[in-house]
């Protein structure tokens, strides 16, 4: 790794895998690739990088809207998130 460098799984991991996508958008992936001067396999990774990064991100203003709670939503808040992480099955909780 070189200094001052910040590689992430995008840059320094590559798995090849194979999607099956409708002839009508593979024509219009290719059409907008061209267009912005990338692959097809460049266009395709960039647009799956943003919409996983929207996928984790609040919207502007979100959680300014329920700030600040009153003392017995924080409560009510705390006990929901008790009762969640303690009856989930598929996955362990998120570590704090």
């Amino acid at each position: 790794m070189h200094a001052g460098r910040t590689d992430d799984y995008r840059t320094t991991i590559s798995m090849p895998t194979s999607i099956h996508l409708p002839k009508q958008l593979l024509r219009a992936v290719d059409r907008r690739a061209r267009q912005l001067g990338l692959s097809r396999n460049r266009f395709i990774r960039q647009a799956l990088e943003r919409d996983v990064a929207r996928e984790t991100e609040w919207s502007p203003g979100f959680l300014e809207k329920f700030t600040p709670l009153a003392p017995e939503d924080a409560r009510a808040v705390d006990d929901m998130l008790e009762a969640i992480l303690t009856s989930r099955r598929s996955k362990r909780p998120p570590e704090p």
